[in-house]
C-alpha cells in the first residue's frame, strides 16, 4: 500500500534560550515522531491537550520547520520541496478562516479565482462543492448569518477547491453541537470515500472510534500507538463484566477465584452496583465457557457479559507519560 504521509525522527523544540538572554524553559513539543499513513481514509492523531498534534500538522502543512527529523506529504519532502507540499495540500485549521461578509457563493468563487481556475471554472466548482456538501439553499447568504455548523462545513470546503490528494484538518468539530459533528463527519468520510487521505486531530474519541481507518495516539511529544482501531483495542486484551445479584461479599470473591487463572491484571470491584470487572486476554474465555465455570463455583449471576476495550481506554492507557506539556 503506498504511502501518503510519512514522518521519521520530528523533533521541535520552543522557546529554546538564545546566547546571552535568559528565557522561561524550552518546551518539547515533538520528541522524535514517526508516523506512517496509506492513501486513502482516515487517520485519527489523538492525544491530551499539548501533546504536540498541532504542531505535527503545522511541520507536515510546511508552516514550522523541524529541528531535525524528516517528512513526506504526498510524495514531497517538507523540507527540500514546501512548494510541492503545498499545491497537493489542503488545511482547515481550528479557526474559520472564511469572511462572514461575504456569501458562501462569493468565498468559493474567490478561492477559486486565486486558485487560476477562471470565472468560469471558479463559478462552476464552487456551485459543486456548495450542492455536494449541503449548502446550496444557503449558498447566496452572507455567512455571518450561518449557523456555526455551517460556516465550519464551508471553511473545510473551502480548503477542497483545487480537489488536494491531501487534507489536513485541525480539530474540525470543536464547539459544534451534536448535529454539526455528525454532519462534518459525514463530509469527510466521502471525502475519504473518493480517494482524499485525511489526517485529522480530534478530542472526540467516539467520534474517532468510528470514523478513523487508522488512529496515532501522541503523547508529550512521542507517537504511543498506531493501528486501526480495532487493533489497538485488541492489544489491550478483553474484559469480562460479571455483574452480580446476590450475596456480595462471597459472590465477589468467588467470581473473583473463578476467574483468577485467566487474569491478565488487578480486577476491578465495584459493590455498589455488584459488578467485578476482570481484564483477560482476547480468546481465552468464551462466554458459554465463563458461565458453566459460574455455575460449577455456585455462583448466581444477574448478568455476564465480554466486551472489548473501548478507545477511551486505550487512550488513557497510552497517555499516561509524565514529562512536561507540549505544544
Amino acid at each position: 500500500m503506498s504511502v501518503a504521509i510519512e514522518a521519521v525522527g520530528l523533533r521541535k523544540t520552543f522557546g529554546a534560550p538564545r546566547a546571552g538572554k535568559r528565557r522561561a524553559a524550552p518546551v518539547r513539543a515533538l520528541r522524535g515522531v514517526d508516523l506512517s499513513v496509506p492513501r486513502g481514509g482516515v487517520c485519527a492523531l489523538l492525544g491530551p491537550n499539548g501533546a504536540g498534534k498541532t504542531t505535527v500538522v503545522r511541520v507536515l502543512a510546511t508552516l514550522l520547520r523541524p529541528d531535525a527529523g524528516s517528512a513526506r506529504v504526498a510524495g514531497h519532502d517538507v523540507l527540500r520541496e514546501p512548494e510541492l507540499v503545498r499545491a497537493a495540500i489542503g488545511l482547515a485549521g481550528q479557526h474559520a478562516a472564511v469572511d462572514d461578509d461575504l456569501t458562501g457563493r462569493e468565498n468559493l468563487f474567490i478561492l477559486g479565482l486565486m486558485h487560476h481556475l477562471g470565472r468560469r471554472g471558479a463559478g462552476a466548482r464552487a456551485a459543486g462543492l456548495l450542492d455536494r456538501f449541503g449548502l446550496a439553499d444557503a449558498a447566496d447568504r452572507l455567512v455571518k448569518t450561518w449557523s456555526g455548523g455551517m460556516r465550519r462545513r464551508l471553511d473545510l470546503i473551502a480548503s477542497l477547491v483545487v480537489s488536494p490528494p491531501v487534507l489536513f484538518l485541525d480539530e474540525p468539530t470543536t464547539g459544534l453541537d451534536p448535529r454539526s459533528r455528525a454532519e462534518i463527519w459525514a463530509a469527510v468520510r466521502s471525502l475519504a470515500d473518493d480517494g482524499t487521505t485525511v489526517l485529522l486531530t480530534t478530542q472526540y474519541l467516539e467520534e474517532a472510534d468510528r470514523i478513523a481507518d487508522q488512529i496515532v495516539i501522541i503523547d508529550a511529544g512521542l507517537v504511543t500507538a498506531q493501528g486501526s482501531p480495532d487493533e489497538l483495542k485488541d492489544a489491550l486484551g478483553s474484559r469480562v463484566d460479571v455483574i452480580l445479584a446476590v450475596d456480595l461479599g462471597r459472590a465477589l470473591d468467588a467470581a473473583e477465584a473463578v476467574l483468577a487463572d485467566i487474569m491478565t491484571g488487578p480486577p476491578r470491584r465495584d459493590a455498589g452496583e455488584r459488578r467485578l470487572t476482570v481484564p483477560v486476554a482476547a480468546g481465552a474465555v468464551t462466554l458459554p465457557e465463563l458461565v458453566r465455570r459460574l455455575d460449577a463455583a455456585g455462583v448466581v449471576a444477574e448478568d455476564v457479559s465480554v466486551r472489548r476495550p473501548t478507545l477511551d481506554e486505550v487512550f488513557l492507557d497510552r497517555t499516561e507519560a509524565t514529562e512536561g506539556p507540549a505544544a
